[in-house]
């Protein structure tokens, strides 16, 4: 598995962490940026992530930023793209069980690097995706996602 990883200045004192975290576990991280703390637009890091994720070639996706709410809104922008906000372990687990989210975003301003580690470990190790109704509704998103983007062209 190759996992997109980006975050923007407030999200940079978490990003190394959590790469080096996911390398001792044998997961490789395509590391987008940025690469210091010096202030950059959130959106240029998020949809670079957004689009490794959608186009298939990394099969997960790692964004950061000081809330998280920013790099949540940029990701879930593109059709594919489950880009779930997690703040705690709880939220962690079920972006993957119910809604199969293939991008976890954290906020760095939010959590600590103790429990973003946490997160990062429940999210990627610990919970499957369980299918069943939850199929039907992640189906149900992708479609009407589909249908809006035909609409936005047309």
């Amino acid at each position: 598995m190759e996992v997109a990883l980006g975050c923007d200045h407030g999200g940079y004192a978490l990003k190394e962490p959590i790469r080096q975290y996911l390398a001792s576990k044998g997961i490789s991280c395509r590391d987008v940026g940025t690469d210091n703390e010096d202030s950059v637009d959130y959106p240029v890091y998020g949809i670079k992530v957004a689009k490794l994720v959608a186009s298939g070639e990394c099969q997960r996706g790692i964004l950061i930023c000081g809330s998280g709410i920013g790099m949540s809104i940029v990701a879930n922008r593109l059709p594919g793209v489950r880009a779930a906000l997690c703040h705690d372990i709880y939220t962690a687990r079920l972006s993957r069980q119910h809604n199969d989210a293939n991008v976890l975003v954290l906020g760095a301003g939010v959590i600590g690097p103790g429990l973003a580690l946490e997160i990062v470990k429940t999210w990627f190790f610990e919970t499957e995706f369980e299918g069943g109704r939850h199929k039907r509704r992640v189906d149900l998103i992708d479609e009407l996602a589909g249908k809006e983007k035909l609409k936005a062209e047309g």
